[in-house]
């Protein structure tokens, strides 16, 4: 289970996203970057956040720590903004949040530089989640002290939007062309001989039994919570062993 928490202020939002994610306090006294169920694909968004997030810390990677928090609409009337307060009022309940990373930049690839392991590392994590918002134009990684810290996972696994066609959608290869990373020249054949052994049945259970149910509930087609999470950790089980394998766009 993630860290719970009830949202106490809303700071402001943060409009370099789509979905309109805002920053907020929490009564454990933390500062977080919220992502609101009823924003964009709504709580869809918020299980990628978590299943890859949460996969992503097991690998060894950096990621801002998760949290649920609890939302009451009640604070949506203290916001002037009409986008806001409405944003606030259809997402009472439990949303997710991730730790601010106080002192953070934005990667850019033009100033930072990352060795080929850790692109390469990077690069096959965002093919096995297949991860489309990884591109030089919005890379979404962060710098702080030295290291990268992967931030964003809601535009992954996008095969979770058509549960019918799933299987079908998650055989595809994955271009790396635009990625943010491509040109470090990112060793993908060793990082995936160090990190698809690690994703094991087990693992995948782990990561998604940190998904809330009340995110996973009355998914057509599925009888529980548990049989929706052993559909998201099928695909990933799949791909982690051949995915280095059906890269496009490195050439």
């Amino acid at each position: 289970m993630l860290k719970e928490a009830i949202v106490t202020r809303y700071v402001t939002p943060l409009r370099e996203g789509g979905s309109l994610p805002g920053l907020v306090e929490a009564d454990d006294l933390g500062t977080y970057v919220m992502k609101f169920t009823g924003a964009g694909q709504g709580r869809k968004t918020l299980v990628a956040e978590v299943v890859c997030g949460e996969l992503a810390r097991r690998l060894g990677f950096r990621v801002p720590p998760l949290v649920t928090l609890d939302l009451d609409p009640v604070l949506a009337l203290a916001e002037p903004d009409q986008e806001v307060q409405e944003l606030l009022r259809s997402s009472a309940g439990r949303n997710l949040g991730m730790e601010f990373l106080s002192g953070a930049l934005g990667f850019d690839p033009l100033a930072f530089a990352v060795s080929p392991e850790e692109a390469g590392r990077i690069v096959w994590f965002d093919a096995l989640v297949n991860n489309v918002d990884r591109s030089w134009r919005n890379p979404n990684l962060l710098r702080r002290q030295g290291e990268v810290w992967l931030i964003d996972h809601g535009a992954t696994m996008i095969w979770q939007h058509n549960w019918p066609g799933a299987e079908t959608s998650a055989a595809r290869p994955y271009d790396i062309s635009d990625h943010a990373l491509r040109p470090f020249g990112p060793d993908v054949a060793k990082a995936a001989a160090e990190l698809a052994p690690l994703v094991t049945e087990d693992l995948l259970a782990e990561v998604t039994a940190y998904v809330p149910d009340v995110w996973l509930a009355d998914e057509p087609g599925f009888d529980s919570p548990d049989d929706l999470r052993r559909a998201y950790a099928r695909p990933l089980l799949a791909r982690a062993a051949v995915i280095h394998e059906r890269l496009q766009g490195d050439q």
